[in-house]
């Protein structure tokens, strides 16, 4: 599966949140991990909370673009 973000979203998420995007991919490798869509929005979005790698549960919001999971 194949990942992009926009770099200036991923320096704020890090700095705020203190998450890189690098490794908030990961929840998709997590077999339990719960995705919902977001209708709140005209783009097609999806939500998924999942524990990462380090093994911290982390919510991450995505929408499909280009055949790649974009982290918004």
């Amino acid at each position: 599966m194949s990942y992009q973000w926009d770099r200036e979203k991923a320096v704020a998420n890090l700095s705020k949140h203190g998450i890189d995007f690098a490794d908030a991919v990961t929840v998709f490798s997590d077999d339990l991990a719960i995705t919902v869509t977001d209708e709140r929005f005209e783009e097609e979005r999806f939500v998924t909370i999942g524990i990462d790698a380090l093994g911290r549960v982390l919510v991450v919001v995505y929408t499909w673009r280009d055949n790649e999971i974009r982290l918004i």
